[in-house]
Order: C-alpha cells, then structure tokens, then sequence
C-alpha cells in the first residue's frame, strides 16, 4: 500500500463521514482545497476521494462543481430489489460450477474475521465483499447482469463496518454460507443464502439511514 493511496482511503472514509452526520449537507460542493484544509492534507489524495464518492453515488457533477447528493431510502429499496432479482440466480448457477477463486476468498473471509476489521484499513473489508459478489456473478456466466451487479453494489458500499458495524460479523457468517452452498453445489442453498444476505443487508443500512436523518444536525 502506498502513502498516496492510504492518505486517499482516509481522506474517503472521513469525507463520507460528513456527509452522513450532516457536516456536508446535499448541495454543498466537494471542494478539494477547502476539505484538504480541513483533513490537513493535500489536494491528491482529496480528488482520488472525491472520485471515488461521485462513483458510489453520493456525489454528482454540476457544471465545474461536484456537490453532495441526498441519497433516500427509495433508491436503496430500489437497488436491493435489482440485486434480488439477480444475485440469487447468479448464486444458483455459480453453483453448477463453484468458481476457482472460491477457497481463497473464503480463506480472506476467515482472516478478517479472526483479526477484526480493526486490524486491517478500512476499505479490505469492502474489498472482499466486492470480490465475493463480482466473483459469483461472474460465475453464472453473464457479462452484462455481472457489470450491473458491480454497479449496483458500488452504490451502497459506503454502508461498511464504520457506518454498520453490527454488520460486519453477520455479513461474514452469511458470505461463508454462500460459499459453503456454492462448494458442495447446492444451487438452491445458495440462491436462498444470498436472498437472506442481501435482505439483512438492505434492512441494516435502511435502518442507519433512518438513524442519521433523524439525528439532530451535527451529531454522530
């Protein structure tokens, strides 16, 4: 890892963090002087930031300006209803075929779990989750339902263990049980994991929605 690309992980992590407590309210322009100033860092790191934020959908581009964007819980339901749709069925068919990447991404579940989230930056966690899912829609053998899953999955991955972490445990359990159906073939077990995954997921970061907006403004 390097310092650039570790200073634009924490510049990330801490930019999300005020835009979810309310600090950067929707509308409001990333600056990257005025929030390098504020993070004590360099305009670099802050821009890869910002990128990276406008990616995952809480930000969008006006003109010369990238400014906040108000995410609802409508267009999280709205995603999760997509990847209902299609991530069970990719689960199913990976299972036909269980992927050669499997072992290792199961082998990383494990390690992280045993570490902690604590003992690793903050965006390995993310990091296997997004290899895991791409992995299985990869897996069923659709190019196009895979490019949509990793678009979709982009958008709610700010919802990691800093912002949900009664998650972080249970969405391990529950990625080991997909690929324990997954191993052994089981196309049914595994599409009904991955329904149960996705809904405990959906449901844990509309209830921390629901939580920052009813948060009086500039608390955490």
């Amino acid at each position: 890892m390097t310092i650039s690309s570790s200073l634009a992980r924490d510049a990330h992590r801490r930019i999300i963090g005020m835009i979810l407590e309310g600090a950067l309210k929707p509308g409001d322009a990333l600056q990257e002087a005025s929030l390098g100033e504020v993070l004590g860092m360099s305009r670099t790191p802050v821009r890869e930031a910002i990128k990276r934020i406008e990616s995952e959908g809480l930000a969008e581009t006006e003109g010369r300006f990238t400014r906040v964007r108000r995410l609802g819980a409508a267009e999280i339901e709205e995603n999760f209803f997509l990847r209902l749709e299609l991530e069970p069925a990719c689960a199913r068919a990976a299972a036909a075929t269980p992927p050669a990447g499997a072992a290792e991404i199961e082998a990383r579940i494990r390690a992280l779990m045993n570490d902690g989230p604590e003992a690793e930056p903050d965006d390995v966690q993310w990091q296997i989750d997004n290899d895991l899912h791409e992995m299985i829609a990869r897996a069923a053998g659709n190019r196009t339902v895979a490019d949509v899953i990793a678009g979709l999955h982009r958008r709610t991955c700010i919802f990691d263990h800093t912002q949900v972490p009664e998650r972080f445990l249970k969405g391990c359990e529950e990625h080991l049980e997909i690929l324990e159906a997954i191993r052994l073939g089981d196309g049914a077990a595994a599409e009904a994991a991955m329904a149960r995954h996705l809904i405990h997921a959906r449901d844990a970061i509309l209830a921390r929605l629901h939580q920052i907006q009813i948060q009086p403004q500039g608390s955490t």
